[in-house]
C-alpha cells in the first residue's frame, strides 16, 4: 500500500525514529519543496497505483523553506531526494556523496523577471549598479556562475550588482525594492502577474536563453543505497513508475492538478494556479525519459566550473551520476 506521510509522522520519519523499520519496496522520497505541481509526476503515479504496480511502498516528504533535501538525506530521512544539480554536485564536492540516478526535467525553469521600468534590455550591459532578488539555500549556485560569466560582482557597486537575499514571494519586485527577482516559468512569474502587473510591464531572461542553465529536479541518491541490490530493485521500480507518472501528468494537468491539491494539507494551492504549473512544467519535461543526459550533465558542469576566482565547484566530479537505474527501468 502506497502512502503519503506529512506533519508529525514526517517529523518522526526524518529524526530517525522510525529508521529501524524500513522493509524490502519501502522508499521516501524527499521532495525539494512544498507541494505543487513542480512535483505531480510523483502524486499522480502514487495516486495511480504506479508506484504499487512495481512493488514500492512510497512515502512522499514535502519540502520548505526550512527543510534542506540534501541534510535530509544525510541524516536518513530519505532514501531518494528531488534537488537541482548545482546544489548536488556543490554538496557532493563538500563531502556527502550524492548521485544523479535519474533526471526527468530535461530544461531549467529559471528566471530574472524584471520591471520594465528600470531599462534593462541586456544582462551583459545592463544589470551593473542594479539590485537583484536571488534564492538562496542551494538555489544560488545557477545565478552566482551567471554574474561570473558576465564579469559582475556580487558585492554591489557601479561595476557589480547588490544581491537581494530574496524570499520565497515576488514582494521585492512588487514593492520596487529590487530591479530583478528569481522567478520560475511555472510558479513566481505567474504570481506576479497575478498580482496586477502585466506582461508588458516585465522583462524575463530565462537562464536556458542566457546560455547559462543548469539542471534542476533531478532525483538524488547516497553512493551507499546504490550498493545494496535490494534498494536497486527498488529504485527501479521508483523511477520507471515515476515516469509515467509524469507522462500522465503532463497529458492531463487539469487532474494531476487536483490529485496535487488532494496531497496538499496546507489548503493555499488552488486548482488554476496548479493546472497553469503543470502546464509550464510539461515543457521542462520534453525530450526527457528520465535518462541524464550527459551533455546536459556537462554543459551543468562547465557552468558551475567558470566561476573565475570562486567558481561553485572547484574541480569536475567524478561519480556523480549514473545509468544503472534508468538502463534498468527502461531498457
Amino acid at each position: 500500500m502506497t502512502r503519503l506521510m506529512t506533519g508529525a509522522a514526517a517529523l518522526a520519519l526524518m529524526t530517525g525514529a522510525i529508521g529501524g523499520a524500513a522493509q524490502a519496496g519501502d522508499l521516501t522520497l524527499q521532495l525539494k519543496w512544498v507541494t505543487q505541481a513542480q512535483f505531480a509526476g510523483y502524486y499522480v503515479a502514487l495516486d495511480q497505483g504506479f508506484y504499487e504496480e512495481e512493488g514500492v511502498n512510497l512515502t512522499i516528504l514535502p519540502g520548505g523553506p526550512d527543510i534542506a533535501p540534501t541534510q535530509v538525506l544525510a541524516g536518513g530521512g530519505a532514501d531518494v531526494i528531488v534537488e537541482w544539480m548545482p546544489a548536488a554536485l556543490a554538496a557532493r564536492e563538500k563531502g556527502l556523496p550524492l548521485v544523479n540516478i535519474a533526471q526527468p526535467f530535461k530544461a531549467s525553469g529559471m528566471m530574472l523577471t524584471c520591471l520594465a521600468e528600470t531599462g534593462i534590455t541586456d544582462p551583459a550591459t545592463d544589470f551593473a549598479g542594479k539590485t537583484l532578488g536571488v534564492w538562496f539555500a542551494g538555489n544560488e549556485y545557477p545565478f552566482l556562475s551567471w554574474m561570473n560569466t558576465l564579469g559582475l560582482s556580487t558585492e554591489g557597486g557601479t561595476d557589480g550588482v547588490t544581491v537581494l537575499k530574496q524570499g520565497f514571494n515576488v514582494d521585492p519586485l512588487l514593492q520596487k525594492q529590487a530591479a530583478c527577482i528569481s522567478t520560475m516559468t511555472y510558479n513566481e512569474y505567474w504570481q506576479v502577474i497575478d498580482a496586477g502587473l502585466t506582461e508588458d510591464d516585465l522583462i524575463t531572461f530565462k537562464y536556458e536563453d542566457q546560455g547559462v542553465a543548469t539542471l534542476e529536479d533531478g532525483l538524488y541518491v547516497l553512493e551507499g543505497t546504490l550498493e545494496d541490490p535490494e534498494k536497486v530493485t527498488d529504485l527501479v521500480g521508483f523511477v520507471r513508475a515515476s515516469m509515467r507518472g509524469w507522462q500522465y501528468a503532463a497529458e492531463n494537468p487539469e487532474e494531476a492538478a487536483e490529485i496535487v491539491l488532494e496531497n496538499d494539507e496546507t489548503g493555499a494551492q488552488t486548482i488554476e494556479h496548479q493546472t497553469r504549473m503543470m502546464t509550464e512544467i510539461a515543457k521542462l519535461l520534453e525530450g526527457s525519459d528520465g535518462t541524464l543526459d550527459e551533455a546536459d550533465y556537462q554543459r551543468t558542469v562547465d557552468i558551475l566550473l567558470a566561476g573565475g576566482s570562486d567558481p561553485v565547484i572547484e574541480a569536475a566530479p567524478e561519480g556523480a551520476w549514473v545509468h544503472t537505474i534508468t538502463d534498468r527501468a527502461f531498457d
